[in-house]
């Protein structure tokens, strides 16, 4: 399914031999196996770790991704798509997802019962349906914030494991938000791409970056572009929209990765 909506194919490694290279010797040093390199045909840069026990493990870049990152960021993207395979983060959001699911539907079947029902003991039921449904909530909440959780654990893991990893990390990451920033505000809407955009490293829906290119048509240099977002003060705004977020908030995630408070 995530092959076909993202327009995924697999890399051989005469195609993109520097690719598969670097995939297979960041799998060595996270003590896994190298999964099966995938590009993704899309235009916003990203990347993402999936498959499951039939299929094995799969790790995507997308076309968009390779265009505006150097060899060196898309390795510290590839290290932390690494980590999440490293800490089987697929199947713990998987089991986590589980259970909000199933409080879910359990309240939508009780409180649909006990509506169409004349039957006044019905109300207990309908009490039932409605706690089960704010439990759903609860869940899911816990859910979204293990998944930022996540994030910073892969984060710190392609530091561990990539040489200069903080430096290229934060700078790939802000790459990815100012290019997601302008490819939005260029279509307008990227919901297209937001099918599991969980898996994403980067949420392209919530970038939060400066545009590479100033009002005066010069780029802005790597450092000068995560200095920006890193200096952003995080408002109330952004801590509640977070709260809603697959992802951490892109300036504290920066702070974090570089060791700051």
């Amino acid at each position: 399914m995530i092959d076909a909506i993202y327009n995924v194919k697999e890399v051989k490694p005469s195609e993109n031999p520097e690719l598969c290279h670097m995939v297979e010797r960041l799998s060595k040093r996270s003590g896994i196996s190298a999964p099966r390199v995938m590009l993704a045909r899309i235009p916003i840069p990203n990347a993402f770790a999936y498959g499951s026990p039939i299929a094995g493990n799969r790790v995507a870049v997308t076309e968009g991704l390779l265009k505006e990152l150097n060899t060196g960021e898309v390795e510290a993207v590839l290290g932390h798509e690494i980590g999440h395979l490293k800490h089987r983060d697929m199947q713990i959001m998987m089991f986590a997802s589980f259970l909000p699911a199933v409080f879910f539907y359990l309240g939508y079947w009780l409180m649909l019962s006990a509506g169409y029902s004349r039957d006044r003991r019905e109300g207990g039921a309908a009490i039932i349906g409605i706690v089960s449904i704010a439990l759903y909530w609860i869940l899911t909440l816990l859910s979204l914030s293990l998944s930022r959780l996540r994030e910073y654990y892969a984060d710190q893991h392609s530091v561990s494991i990539v040489e200069d990893g903080r430096r290229k990390l934060s700078v790939a990451l802000a790459k990815i938000a100012s290019s997601s920033k302008r490819l939005k505000a260029r279509r307008g809407d990227l919901s297209g791409f937001n099918s599991f955009k969980a898996l994403f490293i980067a949420d392209p829906e919530s970038a939060v970056g400066e545009p590479r290119f100033s009002t005066f048509g010069f780029t802005l240099n790597e450092e000068e572009l995560v200095r920006r977002i890193i200096s952003r003060k995080v408002t109330a705004a952004d801590r509640f929209a977070e709260i809603f977020s697959t992802h951490p908030n892109m300036v504290k995630r920066l702070r974090a990765i570089l060791g700051l408070s």
